[in-house]
């Protein structure tokens, strides 16, 4: 059953780099880690929480790393802050943009 979650901020941040994505989510993890995050269960309250949602064009499926993020799609409070950075990028495995993606969930249509 899921915790009662306090009010939080959700934010994006885009960039560029070097680290392959398992470097990166072990940097987002070690992060969360270093700010106090406990993991006491799946859907505790989350006192911070760093999630890697796209990787560029990148399809990736491995343990304990997805890319594209499997549940970005149906979260208005990752896909709006989001599309306000980066609305013209497109989700590799749905071929729409993520603008597009706020869209259809903000407005209950088919995806």
């Amino acid at each position: 059953m899921d915790e009662p979650q306090p009010r939080y901020l959700n934010a994006a941040v885009t960039g560029t780099t070097d680290l392959s994505p398992r470097t990166m989510l072990d940097r987002l993890l070690a992060l969360e880690l270093a700010r106090g995050r406990e993991r006491t269960s799946y859907h505790a309250a989350r006192t911070l929480d760093l999630d890697l949602i796209l990787y560029g064009d990148l399809r990736l499926n491995e343990p304990g790393l997805v890319v594209p993020h499997p549940h970005f799609r149906e979260r208005e409070f990752v896909l709006a802050p989001l599309a306000e950075i980066a609305s013209d990028w497109i989700d590799p495995v749905r071929g729409v943009s993520v603008g597009e993606l706020l869209r259809q969930e903000k407005t209950g249509l088919p995806r």
